[in-house]
C-alpha cells in the first residue's frame, strides 16, 4: 500500500482544518487516518496513481493549511518517502524508481517526550466552534463551510507525536546519506525529492 503524508503548516491545526470541512472530510471519509507526526495527517492508498490524484482532489486544501505532502511507495523505498512532485514523476512514467534517490531532504525527528519538554509541542491547538467562509477555490466559486466538528480539535489536542524539524538539503553519494547535523535529533526522516526541487 502506498502512504500520504500531509504535513501542516506551523499556525495551523492541521486535523482540524481538515475533518471540520465538508469537502475535505468527505474526500478523506473512505480512509483510515493515522497521526504518525505532530500536526500531520497520514493515510494509505492503493498506489502512487492514487495518492496523486488524491492530493490533487484536495489542492485547494493543501494550499491554505499543509506545508508539504509527501508519498512513500514500498516498490521504492520501505523506508523513504517522495515528495509530491517526485510522485507525479513516477506516476506519469517520467521518472523510473532507481532514479529517484540521489536528491533529499533530511528532516530531524524529536520524539514526542523531548519536544514537550522543549516546550514545541503544539498540539494543543484548538479552535471553537464557527463557521468559517474560505476564499474562492481555482474555478471562482465561494467555498463556505460550517465548522462543527469540535470534536477533532480535542482529539488533536490529546494526541502528542513525534515533531519533524528543519530539513537539511543534501544529495546521496556512493549510496551514502551525508550524517543530519542541523541539531541533536532521536531519527530522521528522509524524502527524495526531484532535481528541481533539491535547494542545498
Amino acid at each position: 500500500m502506498t502512504r500520504v503524508c500531509l504535513l501542516g503548516s506551523p499556525e495551523v491545526n492541521l486535523q482540524y482544518e481538515l475533518l471540520s470541512r465538508e469537502t475535505s472530510r468527505d474526500a478523506l471519509a473512505t480512509y483510515d487516518l493515522e497521526r504518525p507526526f505532530e500536526n500531520a495527517l497520514a493515510l494509505r492508498t492503493v498506489s502512487v496513481g492514487a495518492a496523486v490524484s488524491l492530493l490533487n482532489d484536495l489542492q485547494w486544501y493543501l494550499v491554505r493549511f499543509v506545508d508539504e505532502a509527501i508519498v512513500q511507495e514500498p516498490s521504492v523505498s520501505e523506508t523513504e518517502w517522495l515528495s509530491r512532485g517526485l510522485a507525479e514523476e513516477l506516476r506519469n512514467g517520467e521518472t523510473r524508481p532507481d532514479e529517484t534517490g540521489e536528491f533529499l531532504k533530511v528532516y530531524g525527528l524529536e520524539a514526542a517526550d523531548a519536544a514537550v519538554s522543549a516546550g514545541t509541542d503544539t498540539s494543543a491547538e484548538t479552535e471553537t466552534e464557527a463557521t468559517a467562509t474560505r476564499g474562492t477555490t481555482g474555478g471562482g466559486e465561494t467555498e463556505s463551510e460550517t465548522r462543527t466538528d469540535t470534536e477533532t480539535a480535542a482529539d488533536a489536542a490529546a494526541y502528542t507525536a513525534d515533531r519533524l524539524v528543519e530539513p537539511l538539503y543534501v544529495r546521496r553519494t556512493d549510496g551514502e546519506i551525508p550524517e543530519y547535523d542541523l541539531r541533536d535529533v532521536d531519527d530522521t526522516l528522509v524524502v527524495r525529492l526531484t532535481e528541481g526541487e533539491f535547494s542545498p
